[in-house]
Order: structure tokens, then C-alpha cells, then sequence
């Protein structure tokens, strides 16, 4: 499980670490539709919602869709360039330059990803070209809802309009609330990608991706990186490039651009107050799993309060010394108990602070 990118024969100075405004502005509009997912801004959610003109908080429902369940990868425009290599503008009108360059049918493609579920890592025709997915693309919008339903119809019908819409929402958007928070937020952001420029420079690629997210890997014989996630993906770099754009509004989403043909990109937060080692997706579900059983969730009533050891809990439960063990060893694996030793006596807590954390550690864990 997680998403999978080859680097095989890619070179050093094709990993670009840069910063991006059109991303941020995508991460803006996802936490103003999405502020549950963000509880650290509240604050600042509340007080653009409150001064939102209403016309323009119409039109954001209108194509929330793009940014609701995360964002689009329309937002990373500069990856679906020819080559691979492109980078991100250095303004918001820049990257909506960007923007208008790819071609009609990677914009329809990145703008129905939820809708219809498309082909994304892998090659794969879109509903421009083949009727029967356009048929379903509309049939799906409909299920969602009747604004869904309006803007795919537009946008199949004729998506140069739907182009020019998209492009002056943003740029609205920019004059509303975006230029204000992005003259706050890019000085964070620079200063972060060039610590981790240094770090490529001087350390190398494992160190940078590092200091990205404890869930980032780089396996250097295998030439992979690995992403823990949910979710299953894979991408590669071939005569491409690599980009790791840094988002202040982004916490707790690590997102991983890995659409066929796209060059990949890690879309990672900073400034988070995310844990300095969550537990990777195996351990998050051992944990659920270990404490989904009635028996361990009796036992560990009685760890919480105090220590004790296999026979006393054999003891307490009614069961033999070898049941007990089977079920602490599930526990212990998935690193809910300690175990201490006490002359001859073996003691076994639950270790509170661990499973404290599983609520957040969860959400974290699915939010990645």
C-alpha cells in the first residue's frame, strides 16, 4: 500500500524544491470548503468567509468539486507540461499561463478526477474522446448534484469557456483573499524550500524527503520513493523531473501528483504540528485491529489502570495463561503495551499516551 515513484536515471538537477502560488491558492479554496480538515484555520476561514463577496462565494459551489475532497491536479498545471521539467510560475498570473497551456483533454481529464474516476496512473482514454465515458462522466455528475451536473455539461460541450471561467474565478479569488494571504505565506514557504535545497545539495535526495514527512521513503538500490498512504499509485520520473512543493495551508494532506504522463510531484506542509514520527499506515491499522477484538478491549480496561501480568490476567478473564499471551502478543506487535520485568514477574500496561494519539493518528493517517 502507498504510492510508488521510480526514479530510475533520474538526474540530481531535475529535483526541483519550489514553491507555487496556484498550488497554495487550490490548498485555500480546499480549506475554506473543507475547514473541518483544518481545525489550526478556523481563524482565518471564518474571517474570509465572513468578508466573501457573495456572488463569489456562489460561483466557488459551483465547481467545488475541484477542490472539495482535495484538489485538483489542475492546480500543479506546470507538471502536465510537454517534457516534464517545467516549473511552477513565479506569480499567480504566470501559473494561470501555465494553466491555459495544457490541452483541452488533460484539462477535462484533471477536472473530472472526481467525478468519474478516470484512468490516472495509467494510460487511458478520456470522455473528449470516447463517448462512453463522457456518458458516464455525466451520469455520475448527476448523482452528485444539480450545480455538478451544470458544469460538466459546460464543460464537455465546450471547454474553452469552462477554461475562461476557471481562470477568471481564480483571479477573483486573488483579488478577494488569496493576494493578502500569499504575501504572508510564500516567505515561509521560500525559506523552506531552500533548507531543502541544502539539504539536496549537500545530503542528497533520502535526506530531503526526510525532512519533508516521516511517511516519505527513498529505497536507493530499488531507485523508488515510497509515500505511505492509503492508497495505491504508481508514477515515474523517466527523462523527467521531480517536484516537492512546500503548502502552509496544507496540514494534514501529503498528496502525490502521479497522473500518467504528468511529472510527479510531492505536494507536502510545513510548519505542521503533526507528530515527528506518526505511525505508518501498517502500524495504524494493527492498532485498530488489535483494540477491535472484545477481549483485548476487556483487558485493556484492566492495563490502564495497572500493571499486570499474564497469569493475573488469566486470572480476571476467566482463560488460560496461553490465551492471555496470544492476545498481548497482538497487542504488544501493534505497540499498545509495555512490558517490564519485576524479579521473576513479567509486567504488562497499556501504554495510554499511544492510544491517546490514535484518534488524530487516524485522522492524519486518512487525511494524508
Amino acid at each position: 500500500m502507498g504510492v510508488h515513484i521510480d526514479i530510475t536515471g533520474l538526474r540530481p538537477e531535475r529535483i526541483a524544491v519550489v514553491i507555487s502560488p496556484l498550488a497554495e491558492l487550490g490548498m485555500a479554496l480546499h480549506a475554506l470548503s473543507e475547514p473541518a480538515h483544518h481545525p489550526g484555520l478556523q481563524a482565518w476561514v471564518t474571517g474570509v468567509t465572513a468578508r466573501l463577496d457573495p456572488h463569489l462565494a456562489d460561483r466557488m459551489c459551483e465547481a467545488d468539486f475541484l477542490w472539495r475532497t482535495t484538489f485538483s491536479d489542475l492546480f500543479l498545471a506546470c507538471a502536465g507540461l510537454p517534457g516534464r521539467t517545467a516549473l511552477p510560475g513565479g506569480t499567480l498570473a504566470e501559473e494561470l499561463d501555465l494553466l491555459d497551456k495544457l490541452s483541452d483533454e488533460q484539462f477535462v481529464d484533471g477536472a473530472l478526477e472526481f467525478t468519474c474516476a478516470l484512468p490516472y496512473d495509467v494510460p487511458g482514454r478520456g470522455p473528449l474522446s470516447d463517448e462512453g465515458l463522457r456518458r458516464r462522466s455525466l451520469e455520475l455528475a448527476a448523482a452528485r448534484g444539480p450545480r455538478q451536473l451544470l458544469f460538466t455539461e459546460r464543460l464537455l460541450a465546450d471547454p474553452p469557456r469552462t477554461r475562461a471561467w476557471l481562470r477568471q474565478f481564480l483571479q477573483d479569488c486573488d483579488g478577494a483573499f488569496f493576494a493578502e494571504a500569499w504575501s504572508r505565506l510564500r516567505h515561509q514557504l521560500a525559506a523552506d524550500a531552500r533548507l531543502k535545497t541544502d539539504l539536496l545539495r549537500h545530503k542528497g535526495l533520502g535526506e530531503a524527503l526526510t525532512s519533508v514527512s516521516s511517511a516519505v521513503t527513498l529505497d536507493e538500490a530499488a531507485r523508488r520513493i515510497t509515500v505511505d498512504k492509503l492508497g495505491d499509485g504508481r508514477s515515474a520520473t523517466g527523462d523527467g523531473g521531480l517536484l516537492l512543493i512546500p503548502t502552509s495551508l496544507g496540514w494534514p494532506h501529503l498528496m502525490v501528483l502521479h497522473r500518467h504522463g504528468w511529472q510527479p510531484v510531492l505536494h507536502y506542509p510545513v510548519g505542521s504540528p503533526e507528530l515527528a514520527a506518526p505511525p505508518s499506515v501498517e502500524q495504524l491499522a494493527l492498532r485498530m485491529t488489535a483494540l477491535s477484538h472484545p477481549v483485548r478491549m476487556r483487558m485493556c480496561r484492566h492495563l490502564a489502570r495497572s500493571a499486570y501480568t499474564t497469569s493475573e490476567l488469566a486470572q480476571v478473564h476467566g482463560m488460560t495463561a496461553p490465551e492471555i499471551s496470544r492476545h498481548l502478543g497482538v497487542l504488544k506487535k501493534a505497540g499498545l503495551i509495555t512490558t517490564r520485568r519485576r524479579g521473576r514477574y513479567v509486567l504488562h500496561q497499556l501504554d495510554v499516551t499511544v492510544v491517546a494519539r490514535l484518534g488524530s493518528d487516524f485522522l492524519e493517517g486518512i487525511l494524508r
